[in-house]
C-alpha cells in the first residue's frame, strides 16, 4: 500500500482535553531544547523533582538534571528500582517522602524520566501529592513515547493487580527525545511495537500497512522512520483521548489486547514485557473477531504472523486457560460483571463488546497456548 502524504514531524502536537488541561507534546531528537520548553511552564522560580529508575539513571539522569538546572530554582532527583515489581504504593510513599524533604509545594513540578512504570508512578504521585501538582513526561521507551505518556492515565499495581489504584492527571508537557530509543534493549523495543501495531489495527489500516512496509527500517531503528512512526502513533492516541479523556466510551478501544494481555502478564509474574502480553491479547481478540465473521481467516493469520517479524510472541506456555479467564474477571475494565472485550470490525476499526462468552475466550486462549506436541 502506498504511503500517506508525509505529515509534518517538526511541529509540537497539542492535546486538547479541554482548555484547562491542554498541553503540548514535543517530538525532538535530543535533550537540547528541554530547558527552553520547560520555561513555557513558568518554572524559573519553582523546584523540580526528577523521578527515574535505576536503569535510566545511568543513561540520562545527569544530562536531564543539567538541562533543568538553568531554568528553575533547584533540581532534586529520586531513583526507583527498575521493574514492574516496584510499581506499588510502598514506592509511592518513598516518593512522597522525597518531595516533602525537598520542600516541593503546589506550584512545583515533577518530571517523569523513563518508561511506562516511571511515568505512571510519577503521574500518580503528582495527582495525589498536595491534592495535585504539575508533572512533565520525558518518556524514554518506545511504549511510553507512543502510548503511556499521553492521555493522563496514572497509577500503580496493587497485590500484582495491574494499575488497580490510579487517577486521571494530565501532564503539563510531554518531551520526546527519539534518540533514547537507540539505547533500548531488544525486548523493550519489541514491547513498544506491540502498542504501535495496536494503534494501526484499531484505527488506521494504512498506518498498520506502513509499519509492515517499513519493518526493516523499524527493526534497524532508522531515526527518520522512528520519528515518523512515533508521531503517527501519537496522533492516533491524541484524537481518541481528546474525545474521551476519562474513558467513558471510545477511549476503551485503546485496551485492544489488554484484557487477556493483563491477565497473562499478571500470571507470568511480569516475566513478559507489557507489549509482549498485549500482542498475545491482540491475537486472542483477533481470533474471536475471525470466528465471529468480522475479519476473514487470511486477515487473522496475517495479524498473528506479523508479530513474529517484530520479535513479539504469538504463543504462551505454562499457564492454564481457566486461570487466565479467571484473572480477566479481576481486571479493572470489567463493567457490571461483564468482561469488556475490544474486537475488530475490520482491519483499522475496532469496537467494544460485552457479549463475549467464556467459551469464546477459552477457545481463543487455547489457540494461542503453546503445545510442545504440535
Amino acid at each position: 500500500m502506498a504511503d500517506k502524504k508525509k505529515m509534518s514531524i517538526t511541529d509540537p502536537i497539542e492535546v486538547k482535553k479541554d482548555r484547562r488541561f491542554a498541553y503540548h507534546i514535543y517530538p525532538e531528537t535530543s535533550f537540547d531544547q528541554l530547558a527552553e520548553r520547560m520555561q513555557e511552564l513558568d518554572c524559573q522560580n519553582r523546584r523540580i523533582a526528577v523521578i527515574t529508575d535505576s536503569n535510566v539513571e545511568k543513561l540520562y539522569l545527569d544530562k536531564v538534571v543539567g538541562c533543568l538546572k538553568g531554568c528553575c530554582a533547584g533540581v532534586s532527583s529520586y531513583v526507583i528500582p527498575a521493574g514492574e515489581s516496584h510499581k506499588n504504593l510502598d514506592e509511592i510513599r518513598k516518593i512522597y517522602t522525597h518531595l516533602i524533604e525537598n520542600c516541593l509545594d503546589r506550584r512545583d513540578i515533577l518530571v517523569a524520566l523513563g518508561g511506562g512504570v516511571v511515568g505512571d508512578m510519577t503521574g500518580y504521585a503528582a495527582a495525589t501529592y498536595l491534592r495535585g501538582i504539575r508533572f512533565v513526561q520525558i518518556p524514554t521507551t518506545l511504549l511510553s513515547q507512543v502510548d503511556s505518556s499521553i492521555g493522563g492515565k496514572t497509577g500503580v499495581d496493587f497485590d500484582s493487580y495491574k494499575n488497580m489504584v490510579g487517577a486521571f492527571h494530565q501532564p503539563s508537557m510531554v518531551y520526546l527525545n527519539i534518540s533514547t530509543l537507540k539505547t533500548l534493549d531488544d525486548t523493550q523495543y519489541a514491547s513498544g511495537m506491540g502498542e504501535v501495531l495496536k494503534h494501526g489495527l484499531i484505527r488506521d489500516a494504512a498506518y498498520y500497512e506502513w509499519c509492515l512496509d517499513h519493518m526493516g527500517e523499524i527493526e534497524e531503528r532508522d531515526s527518520d522512520t522512528l520519528l515518523e512512526m512515533v508521531v503517527r502513533s501519537i496522533h492516533i492516541k491524541r484524537v481518541i483521548v481528546e474525545k474521551d479523556p476519562l474513558e467513558k466510551g471510545d477511549r476503551a478501544l485503546l485496551n485492544f489486547g489488554h484484557t487477556a494481555g493483563h491477565a497473562i502478564e499478571k500470571l507470568k509474574n511480569f516475566e513478559l514485557a507489557h507489549g509482549e502480553c498485549v500482542a498475545l491479547g491482540i491475537i486472542a481478540a483477533s481470533y474471536i473477531s475471525w470466528k465471529r465473521g468480522s475479519i476473514d481467516e487470511m486477515t487473522f493469520y496475517e495479524i498473528r504472523d506479523m508479530f513474529v517479524g517484530f520479535d513479539l510472541p504469538i504463543t504462551y506456555d505454562t499457564l492454564e486457560v481457566d486461570d487466565i479467564l479467571e484473572a480477566t474477571r479481576k481486571d479493572k475494565k470489567m463493567d457490571s460483571g461483564h468482561i469488556r472485550y475490544i474486537l475488530l470490525k475490520k482491519l483499522g476499526s475496532a469496537y467494544i463488546d460485552e457479549t463475549v462468552t467464556d467459551d469464546e475466550i477459552r477457545e481463543a486462549l487455547a489457540f494461542i497456548r503453546y503445545d510442545e506436541n504440535c
